[in-house]
């Protein structure tokens, strides 16, 4: 086991990040000093002394990655990255929390050099972990599966700082749980066990060992008490950097390491106080922190030499890691051209070349969008090597398993159904959608793979924070979401989404996709995978609809027009008086509406909208070229109604559902509720008599 530096510098560079934090957090009169002071030691000894990393290049492939998931104590972080070095200056640590800064109240992926991920719901970090845990395993068996375990120079370990909130937020528990039984061994998580939350006492709400729980998950689990059993307080950083180096050793499952503490220590006189959680410290309480350690009362007065030494230091040590690293992945570069050159794609942002091919071609007939989302999977499965994902528990229903590829599972848990490989590509999340969610987006943050996550539509309300997260960090998850409507059937309204499909559409940054036939669908895929900064959700059909006729004589346009968001699918037989905009399995009711209406002498456009973000990506010509401003539209949704106008223009109406649902076969809810062919072309009628 590697020994321990620890020098009298050392001590003084945590004691000016606690002052740092403090003065911070005065400067602007809001903020989160207690944990930052408190646990200074242990994120210094991350970044100083055990984590590899390179602050002149904070993306370098061979870094250990660091997921601070009480994302409230960001000032911890940051005093952090400004003492190694990594783009920070004393000026941005005076900006904390304010207008322009690049130290905002939370840390924000892409926004800050060295943030890994964006982190503030509390908890949500420890699924990232997980994710980045996961991520990394994959990454070494796609490009290095040959390598013994710990000798690539794919693997990495993945740090993860959590608090008494993050413990009970129930997403901790779902990733831990599943943590344990991924054997993520490169996986180490400290529990700041400062029994502080806003509310004060954690002992109001909450009682549990939460050891004893990582425990039961089957993690390995150590504890170092600062407090000696509440006697004394002594820092113990060469015993938490023994439990560290412990935890490294242990290789078959993830290590949880219990620190007690108390919040705020060594204020003198607010240490232990629930105040100091979520306020500032007051300016008495910081010129005693700093008279107790030995510094000028004036603000961010600290020793500018010292910070040249740790950020010294901080670059030796990347020297030193790179001039191990580096010849390696040389020499693995020579001996794996193919996975070289895959990787270079990957870093470029680049789709594959032969995606277009890889595309099934469905033929015309009856096929649920799940189904042909699944077949598509399938299809792109050699095309795209990186793709890989998984559902929650949902994989014979959201057809998100590829065929032909083994799970991502430690062999010893393959059952009858799903072989698993170290290296597997199909992902199964248990029911835990949440902890699914933010798996998703860590492994799109950490910039290699591709992955996606299924369940159904109704229960994306689980997972409700995860792509809001996603769209802020422009990270590109991929949400798939089944069931879309009340086409659901006979489960009734508890299975049956009625406002999520418009309610995504809110999320500023989130593409909401809902192909209209199997074609659609198969074209979606390929776009969503040449989207690289942003999220996109997916949504399919559980019944099956009709997969169009697209042949010349048809009259109905490609499939490949999908990529436009918005289409004309088929024209009016003259100049419309209408146009009837349909998506996902209404598409076809819009049709059947337009013959009504020609039928009738109404000439009717009908247009394909599977995804109204893409469409307004287009220019303003063709926007209205497909939906002129002067011709009413009548929108045919499985969905609330609500927005339509503010999306499309206020010469627009709609066809939908605003109440819950019923449990009866979906066909028969469809009619119930008037979403029909003749009431769209009713509704239109009334416009153009208007």
């Amino acid at each position: 086991m590697a020994s321990l530096t620890w020098t009298d510098s050392d001590a003084t560079a945590v004691d000016t990040a606690r002052v740092l934090a403090a003065d911070a957090v005065e400067n602007v009169g809001n903020g989160h000093p207690g944990t930052a002071i408190s646990l200074a030691p242990i994120a210094y000894l991350l970044y100083q002394k055990v984590m590899a990393g390179d602050p002149a290049d904070p993306r370098w492939l061979g870094r250990d990655r660091f997921v601070l998931s009480a994302g409230h104590a960001s000032i911890l972080q940051y005093t952090q990255l400004y003492l190694a070095g990594y783009g920070l200056e004393l000026d941005d640590l005076k900006g904390l929390r304010q207008w322009g800064s690049k130290t905002p109240g939370h840390p924000e992926f892409g926004h800050t050099d060295g943030v890994e991920c964006t982190t503030g719901p509390l908890g949500a970090g420890v699924a990232n972990a997980v994710g980045f845990a996961m991520s990394a395993r994959r990454n070494r068996e796609l490009f290095d599966a040959d390598a013994e375990p710990g000798t690539s120079v794919f693997d990495h370990f993945v740090y993860c700082i959590a608090g008494d909130g993050c413990m009970q937020e129930g997403v901790s528990s779902e990733a831990s749980s599943l943590a344990a039984t991924q054997n993520l061994g490169n996986l180490i998580l400290f529990y700041d066990d400062n029994r502080i939350s806003i509310e004060g006492d954690t002992k109001i709400a909450f009682s549990e060992d939460v050891q004893a729980r990582y425990d039961a998950y089957g993690w390995h689990t150590q504890h170092v008490d600062f407090t000696n059993d509440f006697t004394t307080y002594e820092e113990k950083v060469e015993e938490l950097y023994a439990a560290i180096e412990a935890a490294k050793q242990v290789t078959d499952r993830p290590s949880f390491i219990k620190v007690t503490t108390i919040i705020g220590w060594p204020l003198p006189n607010k240490a232990g106080d629930h105040s100091v959680h979520g306020s500032k410290l007051g300016a008495d309480e910081v010129a005693a922190l700093k008279k107790e350690l030995g510094f000028q009362p004036e603000p961010f007065a600290i020793d500018a030499d010292l910070v040249a030494q740790t950020r010294e230091n901080a670059r030796q040590r990347a020297a030193e890691a790179k001039k191990e690293w580096e010849p390696r992945y040389e020499e693995w570069r020579s001996a794996h051209a193919d996975k070289a050159e895959l990787l270079d794609r990957l870093l470029r942002h680049e789709a594959p070349a032969g995606l277009d091919e890889a595309l099934p071609v469905f033929e015309p007939g009856k096929m649920a969008t799940r189904s042909a989302s699944g077949k598509t999977l399938s299809a792109l499965a050699e095309a795209v090597p990186e793709l890989w994902g998984g559902s929650a528990d949902l994989a014979g229903s959201n057809n998100t398993t590829m065929s032909g590829v083994k799970s991502f599972l430690p062999q010893e848990r393959s059952s009858h159904d799903f072989p698993g490989a170290v290296g597997g590509r199909t992902l199964h999340f248990g029911i835990r959608e949440h902890a699914m969610g933010n798996i998703i987006n860590a492994i799109a943050m950490d910039g290699l793979t591709r992955a996606y996550g299924g369940t159904f539509l109704v229960f994306s309300d689980y997972m409700r924070t995860t792509p809001r997260l996603a769209a802020l960090s422009n990270a590109p998850s991929i949400f798939v979401w089944t069931h879309d409507s009340v086409g659901v059937g006979e489960d009734g309204p508890t299975h049956q989404p009625v406002e999520q499909i418009m309610s995504l559409r809110l999320m500023p940054g989130l593409d909401v996709v809902r192909p209209g036939d199997a074609n659609e669908t198969a074209q979606a895929w390929a776009q969503i995978l040449r989207i690289t900064d942003r999220p996109v959700a997916l949504i399919l059909s559980r019944q099956d609809m009709a997969t169009l006729d697209r042949s010349e004589d048809t009259g109905f346009a490609a499939a490949s027009n999908t990529a436009k968001g918005g289409y004309v699918l088929k024209e009016a037989s003259a100049a419309p008086k209408v146009v009837l905009v349909g998506t996902g399995s209404e598409l076809e009711v819009a049709i059947a509406a337009a013959e009504k209406l020609e039928a009738d002498g109404v000439p009717a456009r009908v247009v394909s909208l599977p995804c109204v973000e893409w469409f307004h990506d287009q220019d303003d010509a063709y926007q209205a070229e497909v939906l002129p401003a002067d011709v009413p539209k009548v929108v045919v949704e499985a969905g609330v109604t609500v927005g339509w106008k503010d999306l499309l223009g206020a010469n627009t109406e709609a066809v939908g559902i605003n109440q819950f649902g019923a449990s009866a076969s979906g066909k028969v809810v469809f009619e119930k509720y008037g979403v029909t062919a003749d009431a769209v072309a009713a509704k239109a009628m009334e416009l153009v008599t208007d």
